[in-house]
């Protein structure tokens, strides 16, 4: 028999070659029974904390969509309310000066705040960036909803890290990170995607999987304690999906493909016009709530100009045959420049210092934009319509991977050639997006080709500003 052995100590070792000894695997069984004790534990402390995290402020999203759908209704029963919205954008302003000037950062303040440490997101934010969205759609401003769910998601969480005494540590950005997922599951409905985008907004071409786990309890949280409360999300569905069967059409993937470049390219006009008229409103005004008045009576122009089907969310029409993302699923849904026209109004209203968020009108910038190209490509409307609702998002966020997912918690994109489809005009939108976006803080993590503008770890602003 073959050996082989080494002196330790005088004794001398045998092993067969080539095959472990009994010490081996008891070690090895030893190292299994350890890892699985520390992953418990691991999963045990992280599902307590976030546990008041998720239910927290899934309660809150159920407060915040229930306002929200008061004042949409409160401003569609009267139309004179848009003429008061620069009164409402300078009383804003000035809750903002007065109350929160260090939270005026907002996603971009919480992104920073995983990133570096030393960052502090003031627990006010929450209650701040609540009242000022609702001032925002009480007027008709043209802002979303997602912003202020992560930034109420990044406040509480923000708090409860004070009151776990975590200091500066790593688990501080984790918990961060599990508020901005259970904002945005709490508020959209869709859990999975919104742990998958906590992770994947920090960075370019890079995911934090080591917080997967408490992402995904929070989102899971936020999205029961939401519900708990009675509050439904909106649904989607698409006929065309059931007729796609389950091998790919080469055709049509062509076609998406192209429709991919499309919504790249609209989602790099929105990130630079919103970036563009900010600095020219901060360039050229310098008092707050002067740029939020100004910005106030441009909306009253634009609506006057091209009809208030561009104002508030979008999501629902506010007159028979409006415009909104609900029709640009059917024939004649949209009208060939309501995209464009939704970016103007958004881009408008958030750049002037209006609260809210930029992905709901980015929902409806996409939907519309699908509507349009269905008829030039032949491709059926509310799949183009569909594929447009999740891929200029996943443009302008950086977040092709959530976006994906989310296509399959809101449309059902699951079976066959269907996700294939939407994963194929997700990341060909980010990779022609370019490194632009809505959120500056992001950093670079891998870049997106091979000479793309901006080093690793520079932020997105750093790559705007040149």
């Amino acid at each position: 028999m073959l050996v082989s052995g080494d002196l330790r100590q005088g004794n001398r070792v045998q092993t067969v070659a080539g095959g472990p000894s009994d010490s081996g695997w008891m070690e090895g069984l030893v190292h299994l029974w350890v890892d699985l004790i520390r992953l418990s534990m691991h999963l045990a402390k992280w599902g307590l904390l976030v546990f008041p995290l998720g239910v927290g402020v899934g309660s809150a999203c159920a407060g915040f969509l229930w306002s929200l759908d008061w004042v949409t209704a409160l401003r569609l029963a009267h139309p004179w309310l848009l003429f008061c919205l620069p009164l409402f954008g300078a009383l804003g302003a000035w809750i903002y000066h007065w109350l929160g000037r260090e939270a005026e950062g907002g996603s971009n303040l919480v992104i920073d705040a995983i990133h570096e440490p030393g960052t502090g997101i003031p627990p006010r934010m929450a209650a701040l960036v609540y009242t000022g969205t609702l001032l925002t759609h009480l007027g008709g401003g043209s802002a979303g909803r997602e912003g202020t769910a992560v930034q109420m998601g990044g406040g509480i969480a923000s708090a409860l890290a004070g009151w776990y005494r975590m200091g500066e540590t790593p688990d501080r950005a984790v918990l961060l990170m599990a508020g901005v997922a259970a904002g945005f599951s709490g508020v959209f409905g869709t859990p999975f995607t919104a742990a998958v985008f906590a992770m994947e907004v920090l960075a370019l071409g890079r995911i934090q999987y080591k917080a997967l786990a408490p992402c995904l309890m929070a989102a899971l949280y936020a999205d029961w304690g939401c519900g708990w409360w009675g509050v439904a999300h909106t649904h989607y569905h698409l006929e065309s999906l059931a007729l796609l069967g389950r091998h790919l059409d080469w055709l049509l993937l062509g076609k998406v493909a192209a429709a991919g470049v499309a919504f790249g390219l609209a989602g790099r006009l929105f990130s630079w016009m919103c970036h563009t008229v900010q600095a020219f409103f901060k360039r050229h005004i310098q008092a707050s709530w002067v740029r939020a008045v100004a910005g106030g009576c441009g909306m009253i122009g634009l609506a006057l100009l091209f009809g208030q089907d561009y104002l508030g969310l979008g999501v629902t029409e506010g007159h028979p045959g409006g415009v909104c993302i609900i029709s640009a699923y059917g024939e004649g849904g949209a009208r060939p420049w309501s995209w464009l026209l939704k970016i103007l109004f958004t881009a408008l209203t958030v750049s002037s210092g209006f609260k809210g968020g930029e992905v709901t009108p980015l929902f409806f910038i996409g939907a519309t934009l699908g509507n349009t190209l269905a008829g030039p490509l032949n491709a059926p409307v509310d799949l183009m319509a569909g594929l447009g609702f999740v891929a200029v998002f996943a443009a302008t966020a950086n977040t092709p991977l959530a976006c994906t997912v989310m296509a399959v918690e809101l449309f059902g994109a699951g079976a066959g050639a269907q996700l294939a489809y939407f994963a194929t005009a997700c990341f060909t939108a980010y990779l022609f997006a370019g490194h632009s976006g809505i959120y500056l803080s992001q950093r670079i993590g891998t870049a997106k080709y091979t000479g793309a503008p901006g080093r690793a770890e520079s932020t997105l602003g750093h790559v705007h500003r040149k």
